[in-house]
């Protein structure tokens, strides 16, 4: 089935900005909070969906491949939605960590590991067509030694006290109960007595792990892709961050780029332009040959369909387009002096040869 619009599940216009669109989700998410509608699938699903469209029209970049290419746009460049409300929670700490609650909230345990950054440099064919990168990224890892648990081995993390595992306290003011974080087991909901030698209770390791990325064909320079759960371990036996990889593409030696199409300047003679001949033209795969008509006036386009770059939404690929300029001479050889003024007298024309001609006739 497919996805309903994202700015009619917040009731937004296409216009609104992030803070009108904060609002929205706000006021919907806790319609829909699985606490305040326990069993309810419908309802769950309600919150589920307005957490998706607030995360991508709350990202400048998903928001502009949404608007421009839709659902089929954040699925090709590796965006996708929630897999429950816990994720959702975790994603969205920030919204959730002062939302009323009767218990709700952010649920307790261990904190998400934060979010990594990479910079990718690609080829123009490689973004054209897309690829399959290994690269090396450094993150923190649950420590081998205590399983991630951060406690000593033979010793387990015992219930924080302070918040009986919930990770949050609860202050009560007026109608409404206020959630935050514990202070301290600072969120984790339990406490190392007995913290591992190796990593001293943080549950992680620094190490080097090898990630491979996929570029889809047609990304651009700038294209952010997202890799659910590479990121940072979180301490403690937490949810793993996300990896993002911007990616940097390169300039091309003699195509130009403007969305799914190509352009290149290519020059003709006078004299191919009025008499028409075939030219042999790069493109991203094999050289072409085209056709360039008799009478091809300056600045006119020779389009080759399919040539360009693969879009974005699996809508086959763009064009090539040529641009022609017409170049004139600015020396003559003799005999190509003579020859174009026959050709003027022939076709009555004036020029500073033909009216030296004319003028030394009539002084005789």
């Amino acid at each position: 089935m497919d996805k309903p619009d994202f700015y009619e599940v917040l009731g937004v216009s296409r216009e609104a900005d992030e803070k009108v669109i904060k609002k929205a989700y706000r006021k919907l998410a806790m319609q829909y909070h699985p606490d305040h509608n326990p069993g309810d699938p419908e309802a769950e699903e309600q919150f589920k969906l307005a957490a998706e469209a607030y995360d991508v029209l709350r990202d400048p970049e998903k928001r502009r491949l949404y608007d421009t290419y839709g659902h089929a746009g954040l699925s090709n460049q590796g965006f996708s939605g929630f897999s429950g409300a816990d994720d959702i929670f975790s994603h969205f700490a920030d919204i959730f960590g002062d939302f009323f609650s009767g218990g709700g909230g952010r649920r307790g345990g261990p904190a998400r590991g934060p979010d990594l950054r990479y910079d990718m440099q690609i080829t123009f064919e490689e973004a054209a067509f897309g690829t399959r990168k290994a690269i090396t990224v450094p993150r923190n890892n649950p420590c081998e030694t205590c399983d991630g648990s951060g406690a000593k081995p033979g010793s387990k993390p015992v219930v924080c006290k302070m918040c009986g595992g919930r990770g949050q306290v609860h202050h009560n003011q007026g109608f409404f109960t206020l959630a935050t974080t514990c202070p301290t087991c600072r969120g984790a909901g339990s406490t190392i007595a007995h913290p591992c030698k190796d990593c001293r209770g943080k549950g992680t390791e620094r190490v080097e792990r090898e990630v491979t990325v996929r570029i889809p064909a047609g990304v651009d320079n700038g294209t952010r892709l997202r890799l659910r759960g590479e990121g940072e371990s979180g301490g403690r036996g937490g949810p793993a961050g996300d990896l993002y990889v911007f990616l940097a593409v390169a300039a091309h030696a003699e195509f130009q780029r403007d969305g799914v199409d190509l352009h290149l300047l290519r020059e003709i003679s006078f004299v191919q332009a009025a008499l028409g001949t075939h030219l042999t033209v790069p493109t991203l795969g094999e050289p072409k040959q085209v056709e360039i008509r008799p009478g091809t006036q300056p600045n006119s386009q020779v389009q080759l369909r399919g040539e360009g770059i693969a879009d974005i939404n699996g809508r086959g690929r763009g064009s090539l387009v040529i641009h022609l300029r017409v170049t004139i001479p600015t020396t003559l050889a003799e005999g190509e002096r003579e020859a174009l003024i026959a050709y003027a007298r022939l076709t009555g024309e004036s020029t500073l040869d033909t009216e030296g001609s004319d003028a030394v006739s009539e002084a005789g």
